[in-house]
């Protein structure tokens, strides 16, 4: 996860902010995706890719991203914690994931950064989407989704102190993410 701004020359980005696991959350991704590849197969998302989307935008032009990095950097979020505490699917989409459960406090917190970071997107003219916001970190890819397994024992708890905008860049056929700014990284 490196981090940098978008060069002139790049043609359009296609740009996302999350939530970007650290320390032992990221360690303890592994054993659930695992345990839910051992039922489901498909294919694990690289270590390095897990994350917890807050806000998806699609196509961006190097001018846009560079305003997003700028209003990404300025801007600060309270410090929280969250637990993944069961499975769940995209069906149509072969996705199994990880998330919180619905009725968890924090899972409302995230909610509130979801709702607040749309608003500010908007401000800057970008279009919210209809669909409604599932918090959840995407283990899986092409799986079957006809059976879920048992959570795990132990829930993933991930604390987190900023949010991340990121770039998704094509590579030999996978993604690769290049973080563009931190939330709170203007020094103020």
């Amino acid at each position: 996860m490196n981090s940098s701004t978008p060069s002139p020359q790049d043609a359009t980005l296609r740009l996302f902010f999350a939530l970007w696991p650290e320390g032992r959350a990221l360690g303890s991704l592994g054993p659930w995706q695992e345990h839910a590849h051992a039922l489901c197969g498909g294919r694990m998302m690289r270590a390095e890719t897990l994350h917890l989307t807050l806000a998806f935008l699609g196509q961006a032009t190097p001018e846009q991203a560079q305003a997003l990095t700028a209003h990404t950097r300025a801007d600060r979020i309270d410090e929280g914690e969250i637990e993944l505490r069961h499975y769940g699917a995209f069906p149509r989409q072969g996705i199994v994931w990880a998330g919180p459960e619905a009725d968890d406090p924090a899972t409302q917190t995230l909610h509130g950064i979801h709702d607040r970071l749309w608003n500010r997107l908007q401000d800057l003219g970008w279009q919210r989407p209809d669909q409604a916001f599932k918090p959840h970190v995407t283990l899986l890819r092409k799986a079957d989704c006809s059976a879920l397994p048992a959570p795990m024992p132990e829930p993933v708890v991930w604390a987190y102190r900023h949010y991340v905008l990121v770039s998704s860049e094509p590579n030999k056929g996978m993604a690769q993410y290049r973080v563009l700014a931190r939330s709170g990284a203007d020094g103020g």
